[in-house]
């Protein structure tokens, strides 16, 4: 009965996203309108955080407890987050605290569908169908990217305010999906609360590392990490073991996802601020372009299972970081070329986006045991959106400051040197995420 839940989750997940896909694209413009423009990076930066930590304990959470529990708690949060944020920016003065506080209540929520959808898939599909409902997962995930940044081309030229209502249609699937969710899950132990509490702090100082360059934060999340460390050799139920962490082959697979998630948020507010600034276009008409790339990632994400049948999980992976990689490099030549042609490179690189889901996740998780699934789906989460939020942080930073207009390979100078320089950066996590996999991927599969 849990399979059957599968694609209201998917819907439900679709719908809880756009809301994290239109503030990606438009986060620079609502900081500008509520008066923080140099905070803006945080509107997408601080919910990332919160998502790469709700991932991970969702999915982990898998593992012990009622995913009906899940999805009620994560679904409140949703629909209190979007209401608190509409009234908060719409009925009273816009503010940048409000914004971030509502889209991280939102994110808070709104992953809940899809932590629990790669749950159900893990635990409960055979192997054969995996690949395939991975494949239709990140497809999933980009058709509610192109929703969500359509949505937010129309909206902001209204009011981006309504952003926040999208995700209240998600109340409509609660009646199936505890119709056919499971009431329990896992083996039923107690939930190890200290250890979640102390590893997604750590992970948040991380994070926020990267978004502000404060040192203590790094020390403060290194010290909770050894902290981490001694409590999981100590305690008498971790919710992840020593053992976890010794498993050399899980090590390197998860690298990959560090490192080609790194930019994943980048791209599509490079191209709106290129839009923008380059070309002087509002924001719904640099949608208009950039839906294309990720129409392009549904497609690719949908193909993915049948991709990965024909041509196996590591040619697979390889396709895809090329992809990703000559779409990156491309755009960063096509700068002022046209708006056409910097979708077209988009393009490209969504390609990449959305073949490279399926068999990297389907590796990843191939190298866990059954039992270890949900908390396999939970890392693999963290590190896909604390990767991508480091990434938007790092990018969107050098948005701000501009450091790099004083030279380009592609003969730019000013803002576009630097915008094309971005992509360049950008490409820097792809390149060597395809040098790890090339090395170590007889190792990653040896148990094959």
């Amino acid at each position: 009965m849990a399979v059957k839940a599968l694609i209201p989750l998917l819907i439900t997940f679709i719908l809880g996203t756009l809301c994290l896909q239109g503030f990606n694209l438009v986060f620079t413009q609502v900081g500008k309108d509520v008066g923080a423009p140099a905070q803006a990076s945080l509107i997408t930066a601080l919910p990332s955080i919160v998502l790469g930590i709700v991932c991970f304990v969702y999915g982990s959470l898998g593992d012990f407890v009622s995913l009906k529990k899940l999805v009620i708690v994560g679904i409140t949060l949703l629909l209190a987050g979007s209401v608190f944020g509409f009234v908060a920016n719409f009925w009273f003065k816009a503010n940048i605290w409000t914004v971030i506080i509502a889209r991280v209540i939102q994110t808070a929520g709104e992953q809940v569908a899809g932590s629990v959808y790669l749950v159900v898939a893990s635990k409960y599909l055979k192997d054969s169908l995996k690949v395939i409902f991975f494949g239709i997962f990140t497809a999933g995930y980009q058709v509610s990217a192109a929703i969500g940044v359509f949505a937010a081309g129309w909206l902001t030229s209204i009011h981006w305010q309504y952003l926040f209502l999208i995700p209240i249609v998600t109340v409509l699937f609660l009646p199936l999906l505890l119709h056919n969710l499971p009431n329990k899950s896992g083996t039923g132990e107690s939930v190890d609360v200290w250890g979640f509490v102390i590893f997604g702090t750590a992970t948040a100082f991380l994070t926020l590392f990267f978004s502000y360059s404060a040192w203590w934060m790094l020390l403060v999340s290194a010290a909770l990490y050894v902290v981490f460390a001694v409590y999981i050799h100590k305690a008498k139920n971790p919710f992840i073991t020593p053992d976890f962490f010794h498993n050399k082959r899980w090590i390197m697979a998860i690298s990959l996802i560090l490192l080609f998630y790194l930019p994943n948020y980048s791209f599509s507010p490079i191209f709106n601020a290129i839009g923008s600034e380059i070309y002087h276009l509002g924001t719904q008409t640099v949608s208009l372009y950039i839906v294309w790339a990720f129409i392009v990632a549904a497609i690719f994400g949908t193909c993915s299972g049948w991709i990965i049948d024909k041509i196996g999980k590591k040619t697979g992976i390889i396709t895809a970081a090329c992809l990703q990689l000559a779409g990156l490099i491309i755009a960063s030549f096509c700068v002022k070329v046209s708006p056409g042609a910097l979708a077209a490179a988009g393009c490209l690189y969504y390609a990449g986006v959305g073949l490279l889901y399926s068999p990297v996740v389907d590796t990843v998780l191939g190298t866990l045991t059954k039992d270890e699934s949900g908390r396999g789906v939970g890392m693999n989460d963290l590190a896909m959106n604390v990767a991508g939020s480091i990434g938007i942080a790092i990018i969107g930073g050098l948005m701000t400051s501009k450091p790099m207009t004083g030279f380009s390979l592609a003969g730019l100078t000013g803002s576009a040197a630097n915008y094309g320089n971005l992509f360049l950066v950008a490409s820097i996590a792809t390149i060597v995420g395809l040098a790890v996999f090339l090395i170590f991927n007889k190792k990653i599969y040896a148990d094959k």
